[in-house]
């Protein structure tokens, strides 16, 4: 009886961290497709139809301008479809016929608003619960009297390196890429006391080189930093750790860094991508977005907000790389009709934005894929 109550308990806990994970997803999407409303509606765009999800409707109101108002079956998805968006239409206030840079803002006030949106969740997250940083929860006995020297101790929390701050992983990789064993890093943690913690400068000496493939490749970093490896848990003894030994300004200007911060990660990992320094099985599409979403969202109402804000940043970034279908790519054409002082033709950028949809499509279930075998 007891097991039987373990797995029904069990089950209801994985399907209500799938259901948050969904709500995320859907959350960052509607706020997406707001902002391109919001943004129709101030520069007097003609909308048709403001959906919340995709497929058969659920609900439906129709405001007296004409305007429809939907919730749809499938939660992945939502829609903003403006007048003459697809085609030209005689309708003054269709979206072809407004200048290149009424479009162009309209176009990119979807990535805007989840940028806004993951900040304010940053800023929460490190007002009410502080930031997660890194920490070296366990550190390997050091090999001579020079490491002993300049070393880590168990449980710092690493604030800076070489006098810059870090964030991610990804960060602390730059910081110390290219560097060899036996090279002096500056480093500021926060190290634990008799009195608690207090904020220090040491010089740590590397125990291997700092030579990285790619951001997933981090074996190296841990064993250059000296970080234990526990064969029990087959796995370097480093963890995150809450911090709120920030000011409230340097907290804001954190927050803002940090959200920098993801963006340029996301360039970076796309650009060892196209180099060959990174494979597609680091990558996953929706089904590894969701299962990894629920797993973090479901820890503690930091994890929440910060994978919120992670996944806000992210579709933010990827909705503006000029890649056909996505707004970035559509900035694009809008770009060039604004410079030769007509649009190319429609039919053609409609074909191309259909083509590069179903490749975008293809693209997620192969790397989702992937990662099942």
């Amino acid at each position: 009886m007891s097991l039987n109550l373990l797995s029904a308990s069990d089950v209801l806990r994985t399907v209500g961290s799938v259901v948050l994970a969904l709500l995320i997803l859907l959350a960052m999407i509607t706020v997406h497709e707001f902002g391109h409303y919001l943004a129709g509606k101030i520069l007097k765009f003609k909308i048709n139809e403001f959906a919340i999800g995709f497929g058969p409707k659920l609900y439906s109101h129709t405001k007296k301008n004409g305007e429809v108002f939907s919730v749809r079956l499938l939660p992945l998805g939502g829609f903003c479809a403006f007048e003459g968006e697809d085609e030209d239409r005689p309708e003054p206030n269709a979206f072809h016929n407004k200048p290149p840079w009424q479009r162009i803002i309209v176009l990119v006030a979807g990535a805007f608003m989840n940028y806004v949106l993951a900040l304010l969740l940053l800023l929460v997250s490190f007002f009410a619960c502080g930031q997660l940083l890194l920490m070296t929860y366990r550190v390997a006995p050091a090999q001579d009297a020079l490491q002993a020297a300049y070393s880590f101790q168990d449980e710092d929390i690493i604030l800076a390196c070489e006098g810059k701050n870090i964030y991610l992983t990804a960060d602390l990789m730059d910081a110390l890429q290219g560097k060899q064993a036996g090279d002096r890093v500056a480093f500021t943690v926060s190290r634990r006391g008799t009195e608690g913690r207090s904020v220090e400068e040491i010089s740590v000496v590397l125990r291997a080189d700092a030579q990285f493939a790619n951001l997933t490749d981090t074996q190296p970093l841990w064993e250059a930093l000296g970080i234990e490896y526990s064969a029990e848990q087959q796995t370097y003894m480093v963890a995150s750790a809450s911090y709120r030994g920030f000011g409230f300004f340097s907290t804001i200007g954190r927050s803002f860094a940090y959200s920098v911060q993801i963006g340029g990660t996301i360039f970076q990992v796309l650009g060892q991508l196209l180099t060959g320094h990174l494979g597609l099985s680091a990558f996953g599409g929706p089904i590894t977005t969701v299962v990894l979403t629920s797993q973090i969202a479901s820890r503690s109402l930091q994890q929440f907000l910060e994978i919120s804000a992670f996944i806000g940043v992210n579709l933010a970034v990827f909705n503006l790389l000029p890649i056909p279908a996505l707004d970035g790519s559509k900035v694009v054409f809008t770009l060039i009709e604004w410079v030769r002082g007509k649009p190319v033709n429609r039919r053609v950028e409609a074909v191309i934005h259909a083509v590069g949809f179903v490749l975008l499509l293809g693209f997620a279930v192969l790397v989702d894929l992937l990662q099942l075998f």
